[in-house]
């Protein structure tokens, strides 16, 4: 059996093609900086995945590589998570060939983004750099470049989703005028998938999309029209990228980061090379779908709450520590600490109502949150708006809401959370069914005076929010 090295597992496209690749018969060997992040896709036989921890910016970690790799896939970005993204997708390219030239791998697998103009964004040109350094590795390397992906829980889709669902009227920047050429999820994932291991693709690159090629203005009245919403655009000359970058983090769920790398790759025209794409269509036999056909399908997902991953789940957005392990257990020395207890009416019925907090479903003491949110939102923070993946399960290192799932365990009654919002220490929240109660507790550990001094600024509202908390989700 081959063995299929994947490397970002844990983000949009990463999460998505474990059970692809397992489907080929293929035996996926994940990295994961953090394993205990990592959750097994239902469905997929133990004899067909393994799972090894690896961060490609330390060098002593690419040791776990096994050598019996027959292929690779390369889908690792960094730009949401600093600001300095360019050299760490650089230093991660490098360890990467330098490890996986040690294997006995035979192809390897780069989603790029589209490059055909002469001038690049930030964004786009860090992606390059990391083409050039993958090809001048000893394996042959293939390059798929695609533009915005139609997909639930796909960064630019969601963008696109939140801007038409919020606002009924939008005045927006110039580059709404600029061309694109979209593809769906599926077809990323198709072309992915039987490119592998194709030796008229090797050493060559390829761009990837569907016929269409539309301005971002009319992506959105296209989701527009899917939705059977109304909705007028009027578009500014004066709007600069900064302000442009500010205008999608205060509307939609992205972080600044993430909106400042993709308007810079917004004011660029990215449009397929209509000789490559024909190329590597005959190559793989995939035929693209539609835009139209593509949001179809996506909603219905959606609407399905068969959302398999989200580009949120993917980074930590306030810590520069990609671990959590160390978080895992919540700490008792040197910390504040609000301890509450109820007894539950009924244990499962009680477990429901703790492993669906958050996102659309809310939290108890709702107001108050949706106040810690705008203010968190104010410094930077991601607030309220990224909601949770699915409506009622969680798993290790999903994004819930400004909180982090740390660990998730419904047999066991458990859940712990960590604190991603801006704050002047780190804090957890826990809860755990224990002898007919639960119990939640919610620790904070301050980092110097401000730090002490925020948590007594915001006690008086711990008995507001907690005490009406616990007894809500025990007995409601």
């Amino acid at each position: 059996m081959k063995k299929i090295l994947l490397t970002g597992a844990t983000g949009y496209i990463g999460k998505r093609m474990i059970s692809v690749i397992a489907e080929q018969g293929y035996k996926v060997v994940c990295c994961s900086r953090d394993v205990s992040r990592f959750s097994k896709p239902a469905g997929i036989k133990d004899d067909l995945i393994e799972v090894i921890e690896v961060d490609f910016l330390k060098k002593e970690t690419l040791k776990n590589i096994p050598d019996d790799i027959s292929g690779g896939y390369y889908l690792m970005h960094s730009m949401s998570a600093s600001d300095d993204y360019e050299e760490s997708e650089k230093i991660c390219a490098e360890n990467f060939v330098s490890a996986i030239e040690k294997t006995n791998c035979e192809h390897i697998i780069y989603l790029s983004g589209l490059v055909n103009g002469k001038e690049l964004s930030k964004h786009l040109n860090s992606r390059f750099q990391v083409e050039n350094i993958l090809k001048n590795s000893k394996v042959p390397v293939t390059v798929l470049r695609a533009g915005i992906i139609i997909g639930s829980g796909s960064a630019s889709f969601e963008i696109v989703r939140d801007l038409v669902e919020k606002l009924p009227v939008m005045v927006t920047p110039k580059w709404l005028n600029t061309k694109c050429q979209p593809i769906g999820i599926a077809n990323v994932l198709d072309f992915l998938i039987f490119t592998l291991f194709k030796t008229d693709a090797y050493d060559q690159s390829f761009d990837i999309g569907c016929d269409d090629v539309l301005t971002y203005k009319q992506i959105l009245m296209g989701y527009a029209k899917e939705r059977g919403l109304k909705r007028r655009i009027y578009t500014l000359p004066v709007m600069t990228p900064k302000l442009s970058s500010y205008w999608l983090y205060f509307i939609t769920t992205t972080s600044y980061n993430l909106a400042s790398s993709l308007v810079g790759s917004m004011k660029i025209e990215v449009v397929c090379n209509k000789e490559s794409l024909d190329q590597i269509k005959k190559i793989t036999g995939v035929h693209p779908f539609s835009y139209e056909q593509a949001l179809h399908r996506t909603m219905a997902k959606i609407q399905a709450n068969e959302i398999r991953s989200s580009w949120k789940d993917s980074f930590i957005s306030s810590r520069n520590d990609s671990s959590l392990k160390e978080f895992i257990e919540v700490p008792h020395f040197g910390c504040f600490k609000d301890i509450r207890s109820y007894k539950y009416d009924d244990r499962e019925r009680c477990l429901n109502r703790v492993f669906g907090l958050g996102g659309k479903n809310g939290w108890y003491g709702q107001s108050l949150w949706k106040v810690r949110g705008f203010l968190d939102v104010l410094v930077g923070g991601p607030g309220l708006r990224r909601g949770r993946t699915h409506p009622t399960q969680l798993h290790e290192g999903d994004a819930l809401d400004f909180w982090r799932v740390l660990y998730a365990n419904r047999e066991e009654g458990k859940l712990i959370l960590f604190a991603e919002m801006k704050l002047p220490g780190e804090a957890w929240l826990m809860f755990k069914l224990y002898k007919g109660k639960l119990w939640q507790k919610a620790v904070f550990r301050p980092k110097g005076l401000w730090g002490r001094l925020y948590w007594f600024s915001v006690l008086p509202f711990h008995g507001i929010i907690f005490k009406g908390m616990v007894k809500k989700l025990a007995t409601e």
